[in-house]
């Protein structure tokens, strides 16, 4: 038994999408973006060139987009390309070998393709909590929400979703990037998430929620998180203690850093940040102007 061919279904648009318990809203500061097993061999089972496959990764690219420009991480789930039949456990008997027997299509789709300063976690099962350090990462980084996109949405998005509920984490699927075996299966998922553990949010709607009014980073964190993206580095790279002149930050990146805060409408000088030595020092600045 395996996955079966998806047919063609058109993304479900705004006039379906069910109303939501809670009015939890996604905060850049809180965040994590999960990118959910957008795989070759996932997306196989689709006809790439038809809905709602394109509009899929255009919406999740979106997202990518404004999380980089909030600050906020980015995490993918990918399942590795050998998995004995004991690692597989019960996933065996319903969907086969599965990505163990296509190892050419284990890499995440080239459009969303993981960058240095992404966490790429091992997905084992259905939920990305499962054998995996996701809350504990979330944990260290003060980080209580998740935005949820990719495939399948009734299976490893929903469950992942319903994992985090029950880790007091904040869960959001997002319902135009996320995609399904059928409309009526991506209907099922929406449903539940928002009766019962999270909030169906939209591509548009979670951009504006992360980037509206983000200014200078909210916290030292969301600092770090900015500057590993910027250079390009894993977040555990960058510590508070850092100078990030020695971490790695070249004059083209804080260039780009600098027009990045004044197109919020907060101005910093070259100048200011390079008479201090450490990333936490930086954020005495910020908090400073922020104060001011």
């Amino acid at each position: 038994m395996t996955i079966p061919t998806i047919a063609s279904y058109p993304m479900p648009g705004a006039e379906s999408w069910p109303a939501n318990r809670v009015d939890w809203r996604p905060d850049p500061a809180r965040a994590v973006l999960l990118i959910h097993d957008m795989q070759e061999y996932f997306l196989a089972f689709y006809d790439r060139a038809q809905a709602p496959v394109p509009e899929l990764i255009g919406n999740i690219r979106a997202l990518r987009d404004a999380c980089d420009d909030a600050g906020v991480p980015v995490v993918y789930t990918a399942q590795p390309t050998q998995q004995s039949v004991v690692q597989r456990g019960l996933l065996q008997p319903w969907w086969g070998p599965g990505i163990t027997a296509r190892p050419e299509l284990a890499p995440v789709a080239a459009e969303l393709a993981p960058r240095p300063q992404d966490t790429v976690l091992t997905k084992w099962r259905y939920s990305a909590f499962v054998s995996s350090d996701l809350r504990e990462r979330m944990r260290a980084q003060g980080r209580d929400q998740l935005i949820v996109c990719g495939i399948y949405a009734h299976i490893g998005c929903m469950m992942t979703v319903a994992d985090a509920f029950m880790h007091d984490i904040q869960p959001f699927l997002v319902a135009d990037a996320v995609a399904d075996f059928s409309a009526e299966e991506h209907a099922l998922a929406l449903n539940y998430v928002s009766r019962r553990c999270g909030v169906v949010s939209d591509r548009a709607s979670c951009i504006q929620a992360l980037t509206d009014g983000i200014g200078l980073p909210r916290s030292l964190t969301a600092l770090r998180t900015e500057l590993a993206l910027i250079m390009e580095l894993p977040l555990e790279q960058i510590d508070a203690q850092d100078n990030p002149f020695e971490a790695g930050l070249d004059s083209i990146r804080l260039m780009t850093l600098l027009e990045r805060w004044s197109a919020r409408g907060e101005r910093i000088g070259l100048v200011e940040l390079a008479e201090r030595g450490s990333v936490s020092e930086w954020w005495d600045l910020i908090e400073s102007r922020r104060a001011a």
